[in-house]
């Protein structure tokens, strides 16, 4: 017996007939021996919809006000699937977050989690009794609720199964695991049958959609081995470990890419101590996010041409705060460019073996795209490139690698 938890996303429960073939999945689980804790988020379409009742409401509103609206899609859901699953002769209840409770700093609409209390629902699952959770919120500690932010529900499950040290999370979605690359853009990309959570991390933070970046952190952090699934068809999945569980791992796992790029230069700022200060300083001060950085010092020594990512719906904002800055900061220009792209070589076999940069860099020049910006990491290689070449630069690399099934 093995104690499960099982995290369903919008698109697996946006009808009642899916609601119904969830609670069929889960009765599977059930009836197989284990003891399980379900986590839920909101049908399908139905957080935005909430979303733009509070925009209409009140464009300024109060945040504690928000997440009540907000995290009642969730409560929908848990209170369905309950049902569903006592129509199939499970026992079952739903739980929301304050209920547990789980506590969250009061950070209203991006709350982190602090606690989860599960005593109570482990003496009920220890009778058998399903648990559904609604993912997605929390409470504070003066009683607000709270919600964690776009994709918490994940975030939500992860921390549930580390307070219910349960032996796998398995998160259900569109998807049937991981894959090498975007099948989309690379057609022989192959689903990977295991993947470490540094690199699963790395995936996630540069484009890949298949697992949200916060809750793959916490589960590395609290060591919950992770498994991605289909809701749609019974097929293995890909499951994230810990780098002792990969007995032999890959060069290279997977080609990422990321269109959430926008391009920044500054033309001939002055090369004096605290330039990087006055530039980035004011950015962080906005809560703007910066990413790549490359600087190029010209002959003379006295200027440098410095050039940076941001997210692309930041680069308006991050061009005002720059130019509000211009004449503390002294540069000649700023030139600003949204139609780039991040892709990133991805894979912990590059803490032993040489070379891997290169190979990146020769494919790319042999395809005649240009590389913009470079940034490394002990398990990442990635680079800035027009737009335009998406396409190529990822199948390219990913033929390069060895990763075409």
């Amino acid at each position: 017996m093995a104690r499960l938890v099982q995290k369903f996303g919008g698109t697996s429960v946006a009808d009642i007939d899916r609601i119904k073939a969830v609670a069929a999945r889960v009765a599977g689980s059930v009836t197989a021996g284990n003891e399980v804790a379900v986590v839920v988020s909101a049908m399908a379409g139905v957080t935005n919809q909430l979303v733009g009742y509070v925009s209409a409401i009140s464009p300024l509103h109060d945040a504690r006000e928000y997440d009540v609206v907000v995290a009642s899609g969730e409560q929908v859901t848990a209170g369905l699937l309950a049902l569903a699953l006592q129509e199939l002769g499970v026992a079952a209840r739903s739980w929301l977050g304050w209920q547990l409770p789980l506590s969250t700093d009061n950070a209203h609409g991006r709350a982190r989690i602090q606690g989860v209390e599960t005593d109570e629902i482990v003496r009920r699952m220890a009778r058998g009794e399903v648990a559904v959770l609604a993912g997605f919120q929390g409470i504070t500690a003066d009683g607000r609720i709270t919600t964690l932010g776009r994709g918490g529900s994940d975030t939500s499950a992860v921390a549930l199964a580390a307070a219910l040290a349960a032996d796998r999370c398995d998160i259900y979605t569109d998807v049937d695991g991981v894959y090498t690359s975007d099948p989309r853009i690379a057609a022989r990309a192959r689903k990977l049958e295991r993947i470490t959570y540094e690199e699963m991390l790395e995936m996630a933070s540069l484009g890949a959609k298949v697992l949200q970046t916060r809750a793959v952190e916490l589960a590395m952090n609290c060591g919950v081995r992770l498994q991605v699934l289909s809701s749609f068809a019974d097929l293995p999945g890909t499951l994230v470990v810990g780098e002792d569980e990969i007995v032999e791992q890959e060069l290279v796992s997977g080609i990422a890419y990321s269109r959430d790029e926008a391009k920044i230069t500054l033309l001939r700022v002055a090369d004096r101590p605290g330039i990087a200060a006055s530039i980035f300083g004011p950015l962080a001060d906005a809560s703007i996010n910066v990413d790549m950085i490359v600087q190029n010092v010209s002959p003379s020594g006295e200027t440098t041409d410095l050039t940076f990512t941001v997210g692309k719906a930041d680069l308006e904002r991050a061009v005002s705060v720059i130019s509000g800055c211009r004449d503390n900061i002294g540069y000649a220009d700023l030139r600003s460019d949204a139609n780039v792209v991040k892709v990133s070589v991805i894979g912990v076999g590059m803490r032993s073996h040489a070379g891997i940069a290169q190979r990146m860099f020769r494919t790319l020049a042999e395809k005649g795209i240009n590389i913009q910006v470079i940034s490394t990491s002990e398990i990442k290689v990635s680079v800035l490139i027009d737009e335009v070449y998406t396409e190529l630069a990822v199948r390219a690399l990913h033929a390069a690698y060895g990763l075409d099934a």
